[in-house]
């Protein structure tokens, strides 16, 4: 190799590198958009989806809808992985769920969205509709039921409470109300929402749930009964495992 060559060869691995760490701190430091990226219907838990998902595309490509897309560099969740964003285009929960069907590696769990068998679409977890009370119209007194009326499930996963409008003392309020135990996260309420910035969200489990922790004593849920077994048999109540903490320091 003569000198000329040498330095040719040296001047294009270091535009290389450079350019590579270019895209590097592009993909690491650019901050994405102020969304939410949703996984598709059946989805396991974050780290196995991304472990089991090879990134074929089929799913994207079996939704009618064009609600998935496959993420890109520089948005922060895993590259070329499915995701869809509710306040865009959200999931209409097809029947035959074609996206989770088409997955040939079990990253959408098929068989957690079935029922006696069949599918069921109802059985879609993928997030929860979070309220924003502070901005949503229907809480400043103003009718508007947008997002109710957009709700698949609509009287089981969003349903409207009445209350009394004491500034005026003669309407009620109308208030968007979200029932964990049947929202499937399909994002159509945040969709139809009117306001500005979506006055409710369609958020990950683990963005929008709390944890209460394994320290606490709940009596009145059976599967934590077994905790108060052999420690007295009186009932136990609130006032009584107060007491006995104030007491002791110990539940």
């Amino acid at each position: 190799m003569t000198r000329r060559e040498a330095l040719k060869g040296g001047f294009k691995a270091v535009t290389l590198l450079t350019a590579g760490s270019f895209v590097w701190s592009i993909a690491t430091t650019t901050p994405a958009k102020a969304r939410v990226f949703l996984r598709p219907p059946g989805a396991l838990k974050e780290s196995e989806f991304v472990s089991r998902c090879i990134k074929c595309n089929l799913c994207v490509e079996a939704c009618p809808f064009d609600t998935l897309k496959l993420s890109k560099l520089g948005e922060k969740i895993s590259v070329g992985t499915p995701y869809f964003t509710p306040r865009e285009i959200p999931c209409e929960l097809c029947v035959d769920i074609p996206c989770a069907v088409a997955c040939p590696t079990g990253a959408l769990d098929i068989n957690s969205l079935k029922s006696n068998g069949k599918l069921n679409p109802e059985n879609i977890k993928m997030a929860i509709a979070v309220m924003d009370s502070q901005n949503c119209l229907a809480f400043k007194g103003i009718r508007c039921d947008a997002c109710y009326r957009a709700c698949p499930l609509i009287d089981k996963a969003l349903f409207l409470k009445y209350e009394r409008n004491d500034r005026t003392g003669k309407h009620a309020f109308l208030l968007p109300t979200v029932d964990a135990d049947y929202c499937t996260g399909c994002g159509k309420c945040e969709r139809a929402c009117v306001t500005e910035i979506a006055s409710i969200k369609t958020l990950p489990f683990e963005i929008a749930f709390g944890k209460m922790g394994s320290n606490y004593v709940i009596g009145w849920q059976p599967e934590t009964d077994a905790k108060l077994d052999g420690v007295s048999s009186e009932v136990y109540t609130d006032e009584n495992l107060a007491l006995d903490y104030l007491n002791t320091g110990e539940l």
